[in-house]
């Protein structure tokens, strides 16, 4: 429950719209749910801003549907990394609206949010397609946190030609997000072509010098480029929520 929906509870009772024991039914769990192998934070989201999202890799199918059930409870909808396909179908067959994406191995149920109020823009810039499933994550994650995304890919210092013929996209997004392997220099041209906060994301993709993405993480911190934030490897769902919270302790621009 976020402070909105916290704030249009109290709001109903007082107007006479619902009865306080509804209520207190609606808050039964608030702000931790004790389940057999779970404690459910439901007191993320006021103190946070975000709601606890749910880890899938090493849970199984049963753990995770009761997960899934009881945050969609709260009217919230819930956001699951690392997925399987199969613990996406047990989802779909609970929740059929729930949105699977294969690529990015996010599992996504939409709940009751304001879209009113814009929360700002993230461009994710992909080196090469083999860095896509870690794009996606990041992608998928700002979107359910409510922020307006669009994707940039196969982008990487190969062919600069394609990252300079997109200059216009860089530099309307508020925060870039910026997916790299093999040797990891694409965070460091972005960061010296745009104005906006830049968080890399080193991938583990490369031979057999990339170290499963250590040189592209070291690349990184070693970056040139001022400013740059990096994740940790692989890490998209981190640098998701990062850049929301750049986006939401700053004013917009006009």
């Amino acid at each position: 429950m976020n402070p909105a929906e916290l704030e249009r509870l109290l709001q109903a009772v007082a107007r006479g719209e619902l009865e306080p024991a509804a209520a207190l039914d609606r808050l039964r769990h608030f702000p931790v749910e004790q389940l057999p192998f779970a404690q459910l934070d439901h007191h993320r989201s006021l103190r946070q801003g975000h709601p606890e999202v749910i880890f899938c890799a090493g849970k199984t199918v049963d753990q995770l549907v009761m997960i899934a059930e009881r945050l969609a409870a709260t009217g919230a909808g819930f956001l699951g990394t690392r997925a399987s396909a199969d613990q996406a179908a047990a989802l779909k067959a609970r929740f059929p609206t729930l949105d699977w994406n294969a690529l990015g191995r996010t599992v996504r149920l939409d709940g009751n949010r304001d879209v009113g109020e814009d929360l700002g823009s993230v461009l994710v810039v992909c080196a090469g397609t083999s860095d896509l499933p870690v794009a996606e994550e990041a992608a998928v994650t700002a979107g359910f946190l409510g922020h307006r995304v669009s994707r940039l890919a196969d982008v990487g210092v190969a062919g600069l030609h394609r990252l300079l013929g997109a200059r216009e996209q860089l530099d309307q997004a508020d925060v870039l997000i910026v997916v790299a392997g093999m040797e990891g220099a694409l965070p460091s041209v972005v960061g010296g072509l745009v104005g906006r906060p830049v968080i890399a994301v080193p991938t583990s993709i490369g031979y057999g010098a990339s170290f499963g993405g250590v040189a592209a993480l070291l690349a990184m911190l070693n970056s040139c480029a001022a400013g740059i934030t990096v994740v940790n490897i692989d890490n998209g769902f981190g640098a998701a929520v990062a850049a929301s919270r750049i986006l939401g302790s700053k004013p917009r621009r006009p």
